[in-house]
């Protein structure tokens, strides 16, 4: 039976930056041997599992951990952007989830069990290959489908490994998670493959272990890092992003739908609305929105001198940063980068085919820090409307929790301890 790493007895407050831990570097590592860590998300719908795993990678490349590291993402968009040199990607074929929730091939023409033997052979190869010192999973335990099932059974095999899982702040309805976790053995994976259990938020928000009743056990390898600080995505672009966003003057309204794969509702609603007078108003359309979509929202700003669509910004963060107010759907990153930059913004949630972007605007709004809109009620007037009120600015980092990035590097080299290490190696 696999026994429990633990983090140190005194585990830090979320309200307080532990004290870096000397990094001394494993017993069982060579002299001058780096840091090995490898980082998976699935990407199946929208940027956001991107964005965050990226974001991540890049804070523990540049930290003082001295790690090479593989990113293994099913988005090709990943090396499109700046980063660090010691991150390298490998993209797997990817996999599209429809509004339904189910999975599918994206471009290749495979049935799902052939692209997910395909993606689980990969994946395996190059774990086995990369031999990681820590293996950080975002998200879904198994992965799509049960395709880290084989690499997480090495990992354990091998034993030389931390396992990782990070989840975002919010999952779905308890009832939701409770039963398809149950139907996946989600827990029975958690239990004989991870270490630790991150959730990159801030329980102020949402209290994973005491929504979804987690079992002791399970609840006692959650750590929560706090939420993502966007900002420091900025220190991570490259130079001719940061100068080609040339805006008119006057009040900047943006209009975000990350991705874009499920936004053109709430993107068509905007580009009909009637804004303020001295407004300007940009809809960031999202890589992953339909051409078709897409010119359909520049038809309708063609005559609107006060409007336009942007089909694709790498880094979108320089374009908030100049924004004085945000309309936007609900995902974690999109919410992320509103609140980092402290925007005044009206949240319409994705309600289906989860209930999760709802739940945070909901909790989010409680706090006084974002205001939200049914996508039920959603119209050009009532967009309007509340884009003619007075912005205010939210005081979100009096509020939450934003020291995430500063705390994941602090918490590897807590976990590498050669002790630690020594313990895992034993279980």
């Amino acid at each position: 039976m696999t026994k429990q790493l633990s983090f140190k007895q005194n585990r830090p407050s979320i309200n307080n930056i532990m004290p870096a831990t000397p990094i001394k570097m494993l017993s069982n590592l060579k002299k001058g041997q780096k840091l090995r860590i490898a980082l998976y998300s699935h990407d199946t719908m929208g940027l956001g599992h991107k964005r965050r795993n990226l974001l991540i990678a890049q804070s523990l490349a540049s930290s003082a951990l001295n790690a090479d590291i593989l990113m293994i993402s099913g988005m090709s968009e990943m090396t499109q952007v700046g980063t660090h040199p010691n991150i390298e990607y490998l993209t797997l074929p990817a996999l599209y989830k429809t509004s339904e929730g189910d999975y599918q091939a994206r471009r290749l023409a495979m049935s799902l069990d052939e692209i997910i033997h395909l993606r689980s052979q990969v994946i395996r190869t190059a774990i086995k290959n990369f031999q990681p010192d820590v293996f950080i999973v975002d998200n879904v335990p198994r992965g799509a489908m049960g395709e880290l099932n084989d690499t997480l059974k090495y990992l354990r095999n091998q034993g030389n490994t931390l396992c990782i899982l990070g989840l975002r702040d919010i999952l779905d309805t308890p009832d939701v998670i409770n039963r398809n976790w149950k139907k996946v053995n989600n827990e029975k994976a958690i239990r004989r493959y991870y270490n630790a259990l991150w959730v990159y938020g801030d329980p102020t928000v949402y209290n994973l272990v005491k929504e979804y009743q987690f079992e002791p056990d399970i609840a006692r390898k959650v750590y929560y890092t706090g939420y993502l600080d966007q900002r420091i995505r900025r220190n991570y672009s490259q130079t001719e992003q940061k100068q080609s966003l040339t805006l008119s003057s006057g009040r900047l309204a943006l209009c975000l739908v990350g991705g874009g794969q499920d936004g053109s509702n709430l993107a068509e609603t905007f580009a009909q609305t009637q804004l303020p007078t001295n407004m300007q108003g940009v809809i960031l359309a999202g890589p992953l929105m339909p051409r078709h979509l897409r010119q359909q929202l520049k038809e309708y700003t063609a005559s609107r001198p006060n409007l336009q669509v942007l089909d694709y910004v790498s880094e979108p963060t320089f374009l908030l940063e100049k924004a004085d107010i945000v309309v936007a759907m609900g995902g974690y990153n999109t919410t992320c980068e509103i609140l980092s930059f402290e925007k005044p913004s009206l949240i319409v949630p994705r309600i289906e085919p989860r209930e999760e972007q709802l739940i945070r605007a909901q909790r989010l709004q409680e706090l006084g820090l974002v205001d939200m809109l049914h996508p039920n009620h959603l119209t050009p007037q009532a967009l309007s409307q509340w884009l003619s009120q007075e912005a205010k600015t939210p005081k979100v980092h009096q509020t939450l929790d934003f020291q995430g990035l500063n705390r994941i590097p602090q918490l590897v080299a807590e976990m590498l301890d050669t002790t630690l290490f020594q313990h895992l190696k034993a279980s």
